[in-house]
């Protein structure tokens, strides 16, 4: 048993760098603007990162709330070359069906969303690729990652 844990332990250390993930729309642990979200334009916010390693060839952006009930939530599943999320993006399929950004909408209480990217050292994803096969894909190819939280609570019911 104690080897498991050890093999485990071991996992869990891996050699990976990190990322800095920053966004002009809020800090991390910070207020999600209403601009981003269901109840005003849904916009997509900018988001940003440094530190990839030399050998980086893609980047690979996932969205989604933990808090959400029944399971997490997925609102942006993207691949691109670039540095930050904007043009020459492929987007994959959310959780409201769709192949773009779907801001926080939470059913009820403060949700946090977690913005998550990863530098890889090939190209993965195709246009409409869900989370669960993103994450298949990625498998052996991060070279590093991180990730920027911000909350939401709705302002009004419904």
């Amino acid at each position: 048993m104690k080897t498991l844990a050890l093999l485990f332990a071991l996992a869990a250390c891996s050699h990976e760098s990190s990322l800095a993930v920053t966004s002009t729309a809020f800090t991390n642990g910070g207020e999600i603007p209403t601009d981003f979200t269901c109840e005003g334009p849904d916009q997509q916010p900018a988001l940003t990162w440094t530190g990839a390693p030399a050998a980086t060839k893609a980047y690979a952006v996932i969205v989604d709330d933990p808090d959400a009930p029944a399971k997490t939530w997925v609102h942006l599943v993207a691949v691109t070359s670039a540095t930050s999320l904007g043009s020459g993006m492929t987007y994959g399929t959310n959780d409201f069906g769709k192949a773009a950004w779907g801001g926080p909408c939470p059913p009820s209480g403060r949700h946090h969303y977690h913005f998550k990217v990863y530098a890889l050292d090939a190209p993965v994803g195709t246009p409409g690729v869900t989370k669960d096969d993103l994450l298949a894909q990625m498998k052996g190819h991060v070279l590093a990652q991180g990730e920027l939280v911000g909350t939401y609570e709705k302002k009004h019911g419904g």
